[in-house]
């Protein structure tokens, strides 16, 4: 229990279930809109181009150019191609890549965010944009880039594939693990967290044998929902630094980053706050949490190390140094041997304790 907390409410509007993809145009027209740009990356091309045309004049246009870590050059074209579209919002189908130009189309224009994720990676409930400029990463908040509606349609995971269903979980988990030592957490995002561990630990082995599995599938979607609401209204800490990192200076695949770095960042805080992240411990299991974590990951196939991501040792000291270039809040001091030292396990892939 909580001595004094501040629970902000929670702004963005939320559509859940299957089929719910169906409600887009009635969505966007209760925000006011009678025109929108359907964003995509190119390798969702066609879904964009599917939901355009189930829109009918509704949509005023796609813009199929996402890409991972929101580059700057990417979003001056696509807010090019809003603005002579006509339209007064923008609909993202996909991933945090798409997620990620709709809000950074947003905050430049002002344009209201209709969002569709079809994975778990949960940047559509935060008010977050990671925008990469000349190698490197920076991040900002603003309640101009939170989204006005999330469609969560579980008919869309149900392609997922296994590979992506564990990395974009882990990187789920994540946001979770860090909420749950924020200095500004709540109860209500500390019991979504709690219930989001349980149900990517039950629901992900359950989709490795079975990706269609509906229940399954429900389960993993929901978690993504409470781990994106823990995203979006708790700060984030050593872990999502390190995550930016590599994603910005060294252009790391956004999921796997975080689905690998998981275990070693959960064990470094956990040594300072091992009581606040017991719920993780209890919920995976291997006697720590970040031993737990570890144990889960290699379980269900995540990867393991930044060396399978291409990451060169000869990296580390340089990503090291970056990581702690600026002051930011985290429960354990930060300095650049412990960073350091941090870097080499996750490097290894050696499970934390061991």
């Amino acid at each position: 229990m909580m001595d004094s907390f501040t629970f902000p409410g929670l702004t963005t509007r939320v559509v859940f279930g299957a089929g719910t993809m169906a409600r887009v145009e009635e969505e966007v027209r209760r925000l006011g809109h009678d025109k929108v740009m359907v964003l995509s990356t190119p390798h969702q091309k066609g879904d964009a181009e599917r939901l355009a045309a189930n829109l009918g004049g509704l949509a005023a246009g796609i813009f199929a150019g996402a890409v991972m870590h929101t580059p700057v050059e990417t979003t001056e074209k696509a807010v090019d191609a809003f603005r002579g579209s006509g339209a007064s919002a923008v609909v993202s189908l996909g991933g945090g890549s798409t997620t990620g130009l709709g809000k950074a189309i947003a905050v430049r224009t002002g344009a209201d965010q209709v969002v569709i994720p079809t994975t778990y990676a949960g940047s559509e409930m935060t008010d977050i944009l990671g925008e990469t400029a000349a190698g490197e990463k920076t991040t900002r908040r603003s309640p101009d880039i939170r989204p006005e509606t999330v469609i969560y349609d579980i008919d869309l995971t149900l392609s997922l594939p296994v590979s992506l269903t564990v990395t974009s979980a882990m990187n789920a988990i994540a946001h979770a693990m860090e909420a749950f030592y924020a200095p500004d957490r709540n109860p209500v995002v500390v019991l979504m967290c709690r219930d989001a561990m349980v149900a990517f630990r039950d629901g992900i082995p359950r989709l490795i044998g079975d990706p269609q599995d509906r229940t399954a599938r429900t389960q993993a979607l929901y978690a993504a929902w409470c781990c994106s609401t823990a995203l979006g209204y708790v700060s984030m800490a050593l872990h999502h630094k390190l995550a930016h990192v590599f994603g910005g200076s060294f252009d790391t695949p956004h999921a796997e980053t975080h689905a690998i770095l998981l275990p070693y960042t959960t064990a470094f805080n956990e040594a300072a706050v091992p009581d606040l992240l017991r719920p993780i411990a209890e919920a995976f299991g291997g006697g720590s949490a970040g031993g737990g974590l570890w144990d889960f990951a290699q379980s269900v196939g995540s990867p393991l190390s930044l060396k399978a991501i291409g990451i060169e040792e000869a990296d580390l000291d340089r990503a090291a140094a970056i990581a702690v270039k600026n002051a930011y809040a985290n429960p354990r001091p930060i300095d650049p041997g412990s960073i350091r030292e941090l870097l080499q396990a996750a490097w290894e892939g050696r499970r934390p304790g061991d």
